[in-house]
C-alpha cells in the first residue's frame, strides 16, 4: 500500500488521456460475478513477502532506502517453516470472510508464486522453493473460500520501468525506461497467475498512482485478463472513479464518500460494486513493534458500516516471517467470526437502502426485510427517513420481541421502552408488504 501517497498527490499532475479497455461491455459472467461480490461483503487481505523478515512493513525497502541488491538478499534466507494453507484458509473462514485476496506481488518486484518471467520469486529465490500462492489456491478451492490476486503496477526493482515515478528513487535502480518491456512482462505474469491457479475472482492492481500520467498498458492487460478467465473481475486502487474495463470500486482506508485518510478527496462513488480495505493494525504487512490492533467492537462496527454504504469489507493480515498470522491477528478474525456467526444474515446478501448512514447507524435490505441497525443511540425514538413501501412489522432481530413503530408518508418511527443499547449493533428487523428497491 502507500505511505507517501498525499505527497504523491501534493505534486500538480496532468492526466493523460487513458483509454482502458474501450468499447468495454461486461460479460453475462461478469455481471453474475459483480453480483457475487457483493453478496460476500467480507474479505480478507494476506499482504506477505521478503519484506516481513525486516518487520517493518511492505514499504520498508522504499523507507530504508535500501540498495535493491542488498534487499535481494533478504530472499536468500526466506524460509516461512511454519507456513500451512489449509490453516490460513480455515482460520480466514472462521472468520465468515467469503474471500481471499493475496499480495502476488508487492512494490519490491518480489513475486510469492513460480515466475517463468522472473527468476526473483518464492521459488527460484529462496530456499524455501515452495510455490505458496498454489498452495493457497488449491486450499482456496477445497474449502469454498474465492480467491482474488493483487498484483502491483509499480517495481522498484526492474530497470525497465517507466521512468518518471515518485518512489524507489534512492535503491540503487538504474532505471533504463522500456515500458513496453516492463508491460510485457506484467502481461506474462499476469497470464501465469490466471493459468496455473484455478479460477481467480479478480485482480487487483495498485501502484497506478505511482505515475499517474502513465496509461499502463490498460486495454491489452484489461482485455487479457478478461479473455483468460471471463468470469474474472478487475479493479485499481488508483482512486479515480473506475475506467472502461474495471468491474469494482475500492476505496483504501475510508468507506465510500468519506475521505479521512486524504486519498478520496475526488472520487466520485461508481454504480459498480464497491469494497474499502482497511488493516487489522496500523500496517499491511506485518510490523514487529505495531500490536496497535482495533478490538472488536471497531471492526465489527466498520464492517458493518461499510455494508450500509454497499461496500465489502477488505481487511489486511500481514503474516510473520515464519509464516504464522500473529496471534493478535487471530484473535481479531476469531471475533469478527463470532459477531458473523450471529448476525451475518443481517450483512450477508444485502444491499444499501435510500436510507443514508444516520447518526445512530445505518440499514442494509435483502427481500422485504430491513435491518436497521443501531450503533449510537441516544434516545427511545429512532426515525427513519422512508417511503413508498407498507411497513407491516418491526422486531428486534436477536429475541424477536416486537417493536412498537408508526408510519407516514416520509418517515418510520420506531418507539422503544428504552434506549436501543449493544456492545456492538442493535439490530432491528423490519418487514415490509413489498420487496425494498
Amino acid at each position: 500500500m502507500k505511505k507517501y501517497i498525499l505527497i504523491f498527490f501534493s505534486v500538480i499532475i496532468t492526466i493523460v488521456s487513458i483509454n482502458a479497455q474501450p468499447g468495454y461491455v461486461p460479460s453475462k459472467e461478469i455481471l453474475k460475478a459483480r453480483s457475487d461480490f457483493q453478496d460476500e461483503k467480507f474479505g480478507i487481505m494476506i499482504c506477505w513477502g521478503i519484506y516481513s523478515m525486516m518487520g517493518d512493513g511492505e514499504w520498508v525497502m522504499h523507507d530504508r532506502k535500501l540498495d535493491w541488491q542488498d534487499y535481494a538478499k533478504l530472499a536468500e534466507g526466506f524460509y516461512p517453516s511454519k507456513f500451512n494453507a489449509a490453516e490460513w484458509v480455515s482460520a480466514i473462514k472462521s472468520s465468515g470472510a467469503k474471500y481471499i485476496n493475496f499480495v502476488s506481488r508487492h512494490h519490491d518486484s518480489f513475486s510469492m508464486f513460480k515466475s517463468e518471467a522472473s527468476d526473483f520469486n518464492i521459488v527460484d529465490a529462496t530456499p524455501f522453493r515452495r510455490d505458496v500462492l498454489k498452495e493457497i489456491a488449491d486450499e482456496c478451492h477445497k474449502q469454498g473460500i474465492k480467491l482474488h490476486i493483487y498484483y502491483s503496477q509499480l517495481d522498484w526493482r526492474r530497470p525497465d520501468y517507466p521512468e518518471g515515478g515518485r518512489s524507489g528513487k534512492y535503491n540503487g535502480r538504474e532505471l533504463h525506461s522500456n515500458p513496453e518491456s516492463y508491460f510485457a512482462f506484467m502481461r506474462a505474469q499476469l497470464t501465469e497467475l490466471l493459468t496455473n491457479y484455478g479460477p481467480i475472482a479478480s485482480i487487483w492492481y495498485d501502484g497506478w498512482w505511482d505515475r499517474p500520467d502513465q496509461e499502463w498498458d490498460m486495454d491489452a492487460q484489461y482485455s487479457l485478463i478478461h479473455r483468460l478467465q471471463p468470469s474474472c473481475m478487475v479493479g485499481s486502487n488508483h482512486h479515480r472513479a473506475p475506467y472502461p474495463g474495471e468491474d469494482f470500486q475500492m476505496f483504501e482506508r475510508d468507506l465510500p464518500g468519506e475521505n479521512k485518510a486524504g486519498w478520496n478527496d475526488k472520487t466520485e462513488i461508481s454504480s459498480l460494486p464497491l469494497e474499502t480495505c482497511e488493516t487489522l493494525n496500523g500496517m499491511w504487512g506485518y510490523r514487529m513493534t505495531d500490536q496497535n490492533y482495533k478490538d472488536k467492537k471497531t471492526l465489527v462496527q466498520y464492517l458493518i458500516n461499510a455494508a450500509g454504504k454497499n461496500a465489502n469489507l477488505l481487511m489486511c493480515v500481514g503474516p510473520q516471517p515464519n509464516g504464522e498470522f500473529p496471534s493478535l491477528s487471530i484473535k481479531a478474525l476469531n471475533d469478527i467470526g463470532e459477531w458473523m456467526n450471529k448476525y451475518g444474515s443481517t450483512i450477508y446478501g444485502t444491499r444499501s437502502t435510500v436510507v443514508s448512514p444516520q447518526k445512530w447507524g445505518v440499514t442494509t435490505h435483502k427481500g422485504k426485510q430491513m435491518f436497521v441497525h443501531i450503533m449510537n443511540a441516544d434516545s427511545t425514538s429512532l426515525i427513519i427517513p422512508f417511503s413508498g413501501n407498507r411497513l407491516k412489522e418491526a422486531s428486534v432481530y436477536t429475541t424477536g420481541e416486537k417493536v412498537c413503530f408508526k408510519q407516514n408518508k416520509d418517515i418510520i418511527s420506531l418507539n422503544f421502552s428504552a434506549v436501543p443499547k449493544d456492545d456492538i449493533d442493535y439490530i432491528v428487523e423490519l418487514t415490509f408488504a413489498d420487496s425494498i428497491k
